[in-house]
């Protein structure tokens, strides 16, 4: 059974754990609340804009420019193929029918895609996207998400998220950041928790991929909680937490799971 804490108006420091073997998880314990917004959302969508930070860009998806680069990092060795294990679809037989699926994520209009490369690299090897827009309430999601080998457990990976987060929190005014993965997809969650995600609950039989059920996991960074876990990441991202390989001096999954609990308000 999953475990899941009273909620109160007054909730005691939990830390967030990976999730167990068998996918349960215990709910992070927010009060709820009806109160009147008093922040509302000034209603923003992103632009196909870059970002950039002190190790990675992101790059608005361009399926003929990236193609290639893309599909190799993906596709490239059994490890990348790994990749596609939990995503709705791939992965692919040859660069051109993939090149065709870029294209279809470069056309929709729900979505934004973006290519990703490492600063200190010349090729793009991961990818990520905004997705389930509600610009008006102020709630968006990152997703779609796969860092190739290389870009794997990288200070780069990990900014490449934080900047996409920042972005629609800071700059755009979003006050729910959703992140959304497959239950079994133990990788997945443990991503989310380490980047300040906090566990809300699994919909059970929720969609069918690739002829299976899919359970889905939820899990939110809220705008009350936005400003202490920005500090976090910004401690963690500066260049004298790391050594001269790059390897973090800290670390981000311990420094989150002891900030202070949600005050959650609206």
């Amino acid at each position: 059974m999953l475990s899941v804490t009273k909620l109160s108006s007054s909730v005691a420091r939990v830390d967030m754990t990976n999730p167990n073997a068998d996918g349960t998880q215990a709910l992070y314990p927010r009060p709820v609340l009806g109160d009147p917004v008093t922040r509302v959302p000034p209603a923003r969508v992103p632009a196909r804009q870059s970002l950039r930070g002190q190790y990675v860009e992101l790059v608005p998806l361009d399926a003929a420019k990236h193609c290639r680069e893309l599909f190799e990092a993906s596709h490239g060795c059994e490890e990348a193929l790994h990749i596609w294990d939990y995503l709705a679809d791939g992965p692919w037989p040859d660069v051109a029918s993939y090149t065709r699926a870029l294209k279809q994520q470069t056309a929709a209009l729900a979505r934004i895609y973006f290519a990703i490369r490492p600063l200190d690299a010349s090729n793009f090897c991961g990818q990520a996207s905004y997705l389930d827009i509600d610009a008006s309430n102020g709630v968006i999601e990152i997703g779609h998400i796969w860092f190739g080998p290389e870009l794997q457990r990288t200070r780069a990976a990990t900014e490449a998220l934080y900047l996409m987060i920042r972005h629609a929190m800071d700059d755009l005014g979003y006050r729910r950041m959703q992140w959304r993965c497959n239950a079994q997809n133990q990788k997945s969650r443990a991503a989310a928790n380490r980047l300040g995600f906090r566990f809300e609950g699994i919909f059970y039989n929720h969609l069918i991929y690739k002829g299976k059920n899919r359970d889905t996991a939820w899990l939110s960074i809220l705008d009350d909680e936005w400003p202490q876990l920005r500090e976090l990441f910004e401690r963690w991202l500066a260049p004298q937490n790391f050594n001269a390989q790059g390897q973090a001096l800290s670390s981000l999954a311990k420094i989150v799971s002891s900030r202070a609990p949600s005050m959650r308000t609206v």
